[in-house]
């Protein structure tokens, strides 16, 4: 299995996107501005998406992709995967004929090039040998983190999620875990805002960490442009247990 980071800054700037990883060459995790440097090429060869959450730093990309690839969706759709309250989001506020056309009618309803499937929290989506589970997590919105499994090895994103228990105990539930991807918004100053947000800052993070029971290779991911070299400082001071290090556009994992 092979992970490759597209995007994973909190915002936008000269070579920096919003979240989205590529799962060998198949498998969208988050549909951020970061799709925007596949090519067409890479870009046909994606048949899922899974959604954190229908924020729009991580959904921007799927109206983009759904019309950038139409002819060659028609007939083998791109299929979304996400919880049923972010589904509902993107139908009423995306792909709803003002803010996009409905590519999940397009060009006919029994033949739509787009084709969401809702998953519920804790199940399970099997793609050949590849286990992607959903996993709930404590954002402003409906949200989850995903864990993908293949031939013995796995990774976990958190997705954008604050302090919550159920993330580290679905993760703690398996055998092992070997690279983690997990967020951290905002700086210490910045707490109050953390908690209003529902993001992880350092130590609201470093007090999660201490319930996983896994050793992973760990990156910070969704940092504040501009805050970055603050966060990991902090980062590093508050887990000092731990080896750490910041995501970045263009990382390359092969598990």
């Amino acid at each position: 299995m092979k992970v490759r980071v597209l995007g994973c800054s909190g915002g936008i700037s000269k070579n920096v996107a919003t979240t989205s990883f590529l799962v060998d060459d198949d498998i969208l995790l988050d549909a951020g501005t970061g799709v925007g440097d596949l090519t067409l090429g890479e870009m046909r060869s994606i048949r899922h998406i899974f959604i954190t959450h229908s924020h729009l730093d991580h959904i921007a990309s799927i109206a983009l992709l759904a019309d950038t690839l139409f002819d060659e969706l028609i007939g083998n759709p791109l299929t979304v995967h996400a919880l049923p309250e972010t589904i509902e989001a993107l139908q009423a506020h995306i792909f709803n004929w003002t803010i996009w056309p409905n590519f999940a009618e397009l060009p006919h309803k029994g033949d739509a090039v787009l084709k969401f499937e809702a998953m519920q929290a804790t199940s399970v989506c099997q793609l050949g040998a590849r286990q992607v589970e959903m996993i709930t997590v404590n954002h402003v919105v409906p949200a989850v983190g995903y864990r993908i499994e293949s031939d013995g090895r796995s990774f976990a994103f958190s997705g954008d999620t604050t302090s919550n228990e159920n993330f580290w105990a679905r993760l703690n539930r398996h055998d092992s875990l070997d690279l983690l991807f997990v967020e951290s918004a905002f700086t210490d100053e910045d707490l109050k805002l953390a908690k209003i947000a529902f993001h992880y800052c350092p130590q609201l993070l470093a007090e999660d960490m201490k319930k996983l029971k896994h050793k992973p290779a760990l990156y910070i991911s969704h940092l504040k442009p501009g805050s970055e070299q603050a966060i990991m400082q902090q980062c590093a001071a508050a887990m000092p247990d731990r080896v750490i290090k910041q995501l970045k556009n263009n990382d390359v994992f092969d598990l």
